[in-house]
């Protein structure tokens, strides 16, 4: 492909990935006023919840670091597959790209997934109830690979662990927004071999 073509159709891949995750917002927004569950109901914009979110990132970071050493082959998998997605889709972003995508969709995400579903699951059930359906659900939406959507599903839970001990949507969507972020740029950047997206 021509440079000039390429650097077309990346613009338009960066640009399709921020309407389908900004587009999420939306789709939360909605699916709250149905069921009267507002999506960022918890959500406390603060330094403390930001500093709380930024820390969260480090233990999703630390088991990816540990499984990248690993010669289990669904991992290994796992791996090559994530490795695989961000060479075919964002080849051509920059990190300032990646960036807004990673924030966009832990925005979009948290809102949807841990803002609606997962608070309204919480109010029919339990909150751990709530947690582990839309986990459940989460794995699903994310099913490009058995391996993928466990590890998605696992992620999940973590996040919605999150909101229900800090009781504020701006930690899993840090949390989120910035593990995307880190692992987008350390396959893109640094070893393009290693460690997986969510």
């Amino acid at each position: 492909m021509k440079p000039g073509k390429q650097i077309a159709s990346n613009v338009r891949v960066i640009r399709l990935a921020l309407v389908f995750e900004g587009g999420l917002v939306i789709v939360a927004l909605m699916l709250g006023w149905l069921v009267n569950s507002p999506p960022f109901a918890q959500f406390q914009f603060g330094w403390q919840g930001g500093a709380w979110g930024t820390l969260a990132t480090l233990p999703p970071l630390l088991v990816m670091l540990i499984a990248s050493q690993s010669g289990y082959g669904p991992i290994k998998h796992l791996f090559r597959l994530s490795r695989e997605r961000v060479l075919i889709f964002f080849s051509g972003a920059s990190l300032l790209d990646l960036a807004l995508i990673a924030g966009v969709a832990g925005i979009g995400e948290e809102a949807l997934f841990r803002g609606v579903i997962q608070t309204r699951l919480a109010i029919e059930f339990t909150p751990w109830a709530g947690i582990v359906i839309t986990s459940l659900l989460f794995g699903l939406v994310h099913f490009i690979s058995l391996s993928y959507a466990i590890f998605a599903a696992l992620f999940s839970l973590y996040l919605g662990w999150l909101l229900l001990s800090f009781d504020n949507l701006l930690v899993p969507i840090i949390t989120h927004g910035l593990y995307d972020f880190i692992v987008l740029a350390y396959l893109k950047v640094r070893q393009p071999n290693q460690v997986p997206s969510k």
